[in-house]
């Protein structure tokens, strides 16, 4: 099946959910009837996030907030301290039951759904009521066979289910930590160690030191060789770290615990888009503890996460499933991330597997939890399930974290997941958020690409070539525009394949009525 699209234009000065500004958003968007796995790794490379099956990309010099997409890269990514802290935590309260009231550490993928298309909701339901897929699919079958286009056998696919558990290392491979590359860059004053100056002592270090030194001035040459036979001889070196024992972010997920145990967790990853038997099963009470999260965190009314909603935004997907012979045993598409501790569901994480990522959609989980800090633990374990597809899937080697927005202080926390980078907004090449963060402080909106002469390689070149589906036939652009007489649809139509570049404009079918 082709990916079909409908787009809708821009949409500006509409509510925004994450300064509350009333009239400042603004976003392009495409209502997606079916996506293929490919196209959609390429459209998020241009800054598009799906929310459902509404498809949008923010007018980054346009609108309130701009919203960069990120990626973190996770071969080469080591838990700081406070990710350490969270692991920590989830072994301590498995192991003995500890629960730590403290501080809640809650780092959601989003804040609430309606942040991302705040505004759109209407339109989404007007879409959601009025596109007939099943329609569009027979007329675009009709479409192929009277065209006689060569096309593989459909593949019946079967969806895949995975459990993680706890007490499992073979999980995610031999559990050894990736090769580690470091980024050293020039900190600003007072921001950081300066590299060119010794690392810092403790205070006691350096009195005893100071000690060692006085005695071996005071003492005669036959008193100094003691100390050295003795091995008392002072260092002027500090004390060489211990970096080669430094525990990766499996080793903390997959610590053994003891036989008696208070708690047991497991991850289930099912395939939500096609539904699995598995998702189809856990619908409710998955969808409970959705109802429960957006009114105990985010403060919905009762009559708000309604099971429509829930289903629209959180398990439709345009995501065609598909499994690829070097792609991952789970395949392609989407999936819902299930936390079961004890037998019962208490988190799930909303994600996309694409072949070059993981994509992070949303995540909920039961209030009564959120001492775990599940949204940062869920992070790290959407990080480690990404290595283990990297394993069988070599290409997928990046973890999408959705957009990063400097100017909104509840969503710079993505920016802590290093090594990660942001998407420049106009060349559409990735650059280390390190280089990124001092433009940002200096301006809302910025090209990270600091090169004058660099351009969108990927824009369209050649409009002509743009696939629509118009009348229940597949024709290229400029057959179509022939048989327009709308002057608005040529700027509609140029403006949808600059947005999306031209290899999607000739992948994708641009449905057009």
């Amino acid at each position: 099946m082709a990916s079909m699209v409908e787009y809708k234009g821009l949409k500006d000065g509409y509510h925004c959910g994450y300064c509350d500004s009333k009239e400042g958003k603004a976003s392009c968007g495409m209502w997606a009837h079916s996506l293929t796995a490919q196209d959609y790794q390429d459209l998020i490379d241009r800054g598009w996030r799906r929310s459902g099956k509404y498809v949008y990309k923010p007018v980054m010099n346009q609108t309130c907030c701009p919203q960069y997409t990120i990626r973190c890269r996770p071969l080469q990514f080591q838990p700081s301290k406070s990710h350490k802290k969270v692991l920590k935590k989830m072994l301590k309260f498995l192991a003995k039951g500890d629960v730590s009231r403290g501080s809640c550490e809650d780092e959601p993928m989003d804040s609430t759904v309606e942040d991302a298309v705040a505004g759109d909701f209407a339109l989404i339901n007007k879409l959601d009521i009025h596109c007939d897929l099943k329609t569009l699919r027979d007329d675009l079958k009709e479409s192929l066979e009277s065209e006689e286009k060569k096309g593989g056998n459909p593949k019946k696919e079967e969806s895949t289910e995975l459990i993680q558990s706890q007490h499992i290392e073979e999980k995610l491979g031999s559990g050894e930590p990736s090769q580690s590359v470091k980024v050293q860059t020039v900190p600003k004053p007072g921001k950081g160690a300066d590299l060119t100056k010794p690392p810092c002592r403790k205070a006691k270090e350096i009195r005893k030191e100071r000690k060692r030194l006085k005695l071996m001035q005071q003492s005669p040459a036959g008193e100094l060789q003691g100390l050295q036979a003795q091995g008392e001889l002072p260092s002027l070196i500090p004390p060489k770290s211990k970096s080669n024992q430094t525990k990766s972010l499996e080793d903390f997920i997959f610590e053994p615990l003891p036989e008696d145990a208070s708690h047991k967790l497991e991850v289930r990853v099912v395939r939500s888009s096609p539904p699995s038997s598995q998702f189809k099963a856990t619908f409710q009470e998955s969808y409970q503890i959705y109802k429960r999260y957006q009114m105990i965190v985010h403060k919905d009314p009762p009559d708000k996460p309604t099971v429509s909603q829930f289903t629209r935004f959180l398990c439709s997907s345009p995501l065609e499933a598909e499994n690829p012979p070097d792609g991952p045993d789970c395949g392609y598409g989407s999936f819902h991330q299930q936390y079961w501790l004890d037998g019962k569901i208490i988190a799930v994480g909303v994600i996309d597997i694409l072949p070059h990522c993981v994509s992070s959609v949303y995540l909920y989980y039961d209030p009564d939890y959120s001492f775990l800090s599940l949204g940062v633990y869920s992070a790290l374990r959407e990080i480690a399930f990404t290595k283990q597809l990297h394993e069988k899937a070599s290409q997928l080697s990046y973890y999408y974290m959705g957009f990063y927005i400097h100017s909104c202080p509840k969503m710079k926390y993505k920016g802590q997941y290093r090594p990660s980078d942001l998407l420049c907004p106009e060349t559409y090449v990735w650059v280390p958020i390190e280089q990124c963060l001092p433009l940002l402080e200096n301006s809302k909106y910025c090209r990270f690409n600091q090169d004058p002469e660099a351009v969108d390689e990927g824009r369209s070149k050649d409009p002509d070539r743009l696939q629509v589906f118009y009348k229940k036939a597949i024709m290229p652009y400029g057959v179509y525009k022939k048989r327009q007489r709308d002057p608005s649809e040529e700027a509609t139509v140029l403006q949808y394949a600059r947005l999306v570049g031209q290899r999607c404009a000739e992948s994708m079918l641009l449905f057009r009525s």
